[in-house]
């Protein structure tokens, strides 16, 4: 598992990652994953990090149960949102049709390119049907390490290539952003909002 080192990352990190990503604005792409929600939805934050995101969408009304594997990270967020975060692995989602909605921001995109596949295919599991998953990585072909974490870095075409081994998900939206943090303007993000689809 490449987990290992980028858990130590984040322990170790956990207050200079929160100053860094807990004040920037994400409404817009936040928006764009709600608006395939019904009202008061549930809600997966999927590796929750410094809990931005599960904040904003607790504060709107919707349903939110948040997880992230670095225990630093989970105590921070759990303040901040008010609810309890659960220390999980990703690989330890074990729930059968209970989301409306799976938020993993830059979070999946530590596991390893093998991992992948049998992650989203327990993110699927874990989906009412018709369900919505936002998941972003960073754009590129690189995977391994780099500062302290483990990256898989994903292409339009490679990402598509990577979910034809999943069952169940199909691509609902697929696009490129820029970095929102300040000066990393240059870093490009591939983010995707996947449906499930009724396999049985």
């Amino acid at each position: 598992m490449k987990q290992d080192g980028t858990l130590i990352y984040y322990n170790k990190n956990a207050a200079d990652f929160i100053k860094t990503t807990q004040g920037v604005d994400f409404h817009q792409i936040q928006d764009i994953f709600l608006s395939y929600l019904p009202e008061g939805a549930s809600i997966l934050d999927f590796g929750c990090g410094s809990g931005r995101d599960a904040k904003r969408f607790k504060d709107l009304g919707y349903e939110i149960t948040a997880v992230d594997g670095s225990e630093e990270l989970c105590k921070v967020a759990a303040k901040y949102i008010g609810i309890p975060v659960r220390k999980m692995l990703f690989q330890e989602l074990d729930e059968q049709e209970k989301y409306n909605g799976i938020w993993a921001c830059a979070s999946i995109l530590h596991l390893s390119k093998n991992e992948l596949p049998d992650v989203l295919q327990k993110m699927c599991r874990a989906l009412k049907n018709n369900g919505i998953i936002y998941t972003s990585f960073k754009y590129g072909t690189f995977e391994g390490e780099r500062n302290g974490r483990y990256f898989t870095d994903l292409t339009e075409d490679s990402f598509r290539i990577l979910l034809r081994s999943v069952r169940g998900l199909s691509v609902e939206k697929l696009w490129l952003t820029g970095d929102v943090r300040e000066d990393r303007g240059n870093e490009k993000w591939l983010n995707i909002i996947l449906r499930k689809r009724d396999i049985r």
